[in-house]
């Protein structure tokens, strides 16, 4: 298990101080579940790869090739 030093500020620690007394949680128990809601808050956010907006793409026939050359006539 690794251990961690985290800075707080005031309001940082008012917040962590009423979570704790709202809960009666420890403090690491506090932030681990903080952390598990971040978690799941950035993986329901995560964007797509590069390559899966590029299959949903529809150029037609000739796909890319096509919109190449046509950027290269203007």
């Amino acid at each position: 298990m690794a251990m961690r030093t985290v800075r707080l500020n005031e309001e940082e620690e008012a917040i962590l101080r009423q979570i704790r007394e709202s809960t009666g949680l420890p403090i690491s128990e506090a932030l681990k579940r903080g952390l598990r809601v971040l978690q799941e808050s950035v993986l329901s956010q995560a964007r797509p790869h590069p390559y899966a907006i590029f299959q949903k793409l529809d150029l037609g026939p000739g796909g890319y090739a096509a919109a190449a050359r046509a950027k290269r006539a203007n």
